[in-house]
């Protein structure tokens, strides 16, 4: 049985206590809130420990994971500190997305996590859903062919100005490891942002990126849109044929280039989703079940590492907006 903690108990912590207290080989062992409140409502909904301090939880419990699902400012200010304890605990960690607003902070839990061998994971749930696996297994398959592009759109409607970069920071951690997901690392971005009526953050964005292996591709993303509508799209296209994803898990379609036929599937044929909240359930059961199979830490999907990766590309952007839509190399201090 793996015991696990919970940091952060608002509402996006109280959706990871609820996976993990269902989950048949956890047990939800503590929870910790720097508002005592928060803490005892969790402990009393989910039958674990209250804490308010984190360095007495990992004195105290014998914990093997810890969740760190705080916000902050940009939805990620919050998260390197519990992070930190629980890697220097030598605990594995899971941790929200961003894994930081601050590119500084999350090159440096990468960087603790990889020397004292934890296992440090981020959660980009957006992959972690069965027709993402099946769109790749295609790809490593060979149905698309040479990858040339892939093009990705996520928007929906915040009305939160907290900083200039609230949007990228704060969203799009998920586009880009999609993107990285299905194409693999981005070498250069180019990107262009605008603001809507009333807004004093960059609000709507486009970006251009160059991928490793030469394929291009390119990322719309507001927070200026409606949630009435899909949210998100994904078109990965090669020289033998294409696939698009809609709506996360809605739909995928696979079109070979030689045929007329194509192949559809819909989220009722590749296991029913009650909603984007059971995303969670798959990304979380899926690390639970690598720290119980002793995954290696430079195994781990959804990694650190994949999480530093994609706000290396947001920085970039930023960089790019700053410098009037200028190229901008991707730093790769995350490698090996």
């Amino acid at each position: 049985m793996i015991k696990a903690a919970v940091v952060g108990c608002n509402h996006i912590g109280n959706i990871h206590c609820r996976v993990l207290k269902a989950h048949p080989d956890v047990e939800l062992t503590a929870v910790c809130d720097l508002m005592e409140d928060r803490a005892k409502t969790a402990a009393a909904a989910f039958g674990a420990t209250a804490y308010t301090d984190l360095s007495r939880l990992l004195a105290e419990t014998d914990v093997d994971v810890v969740h760190v699902a705080t916000a902050g400012l940009e939805n990620g200010s919050h998260h390197f500190a519990p992070a930190m304890l629980a890697i220097q605990a030598g605990k594995d960690v899971l941790v929200e997305k961003p894994i930081s607003n601050d590119i500084e902070e999350a090159r440096t839990l990468v960087r603790e996590a990889r020397a004292r061998g934890v296992r440090l994971a981020c959660n980009m749930n957006h992959r972690f859903v069965e027709p993402a696996y099946k769109a790749k297994e295609w790809i490593a398959q060979g149905k698309l062919g040479t990858l040339l592009f892939v093009n990705m759109k996520l928007t929906i409607r915040n009305k939160r100005d907290d900083t200039p970069w609230f949007h990228l920071r704060a969203l799009h951690p998920h586009s880009i490891d999609v993107m990285r997901y299905f194409a693999g690392d981005i070498k250069r971005v180019q990107a262009f942002m605008t603001q809507a009526p009333g807004r004093t953050s960059w609000s709507t964005v486009s970006i251009n990126m160059l991928f490793a292996s030469g394929a291009v591709g390119h990322l719309t993303g507001s927070y200026d849109m409606s949630f009435k509508h899909p949210i998100e799209s994904c078109e990965v296209a090669g020289d033998q044929g294409r696939f698009t994803l809609d709506n996360v898990y809605d739909k995928l379609v696979y079109y070979p280039h030689e045929s007329e036929e194509k192949i559809v599937i819909d989220s009722s044929i590749m296991g029913p989703m009650n909603g984007f909240n059971d995303t969670f359930g798959n990304r979380i059961g899926h690390f639970i079940s690598q720290v119980k199979e002793r995954v290696a830490p430079e195994l781990i999907a959804g990694s650190g590492v994949d999480a530093l990766a994609a706000q290396e590309v947001i920085e970039a952007a930023i960089r790019s907006q700053q410098e009037g839509g200028a190229a901008i190399d991707v730093v790769e201090s995350w490698l090996p």
